[in-house]
């Protein structure tokens, strides 16, 4: 079989970083934020997270390629406000409704 090993999904190579960030050019006051072994999971809680803020204006996320273990963030914020503010205090909040959610829903669905 021709498919990766498994653990490339999940483990870092040396010296790859779990995040990157870099300065979107073709939009004010935005950022693409780079994460390394993540997929839709984690990046869609990422987006709705960062689109509670009022600052934020857009936040989106895409995978670039289904076989490339990585998730591309892009977020534009208001001209007071960096985007890179918005990355640190989305790795803060409490995401425990969100998981006791889904964890009811498949207890619920499984049975």
């Amino acid at each position: 079989m021709n498919a990766p090993p498994a653990f490339e999904s999940f483990l870092l190579f040396e010296g790859e970083k779990k995040i990157s960030i870099s300065k979107d050019t073709k939009v004010p006051n935005a950022c693409l934020f780079t994460l390394n072994k993540e997929d839709h999971t984690l990046g869609n809680i990422i987006r709705a997270q960062l689109l509670k803020d009022p600052q934020v204006l857009f936040a989106g996320y895409k995978v670039p390629h289904p076989l490339e273990h990585k998730i591309v963030i892009r977020v534009q914020t208001t001209p007071d406000y960096s985007p890179q503010v918005t990355h640190t205090h989305t790795h803060t909040p409490d995401y425990s409704p969100q998981v006791t959610h889904t964890h009811t829903h498949l207890t619920t669905v499984l049975r």
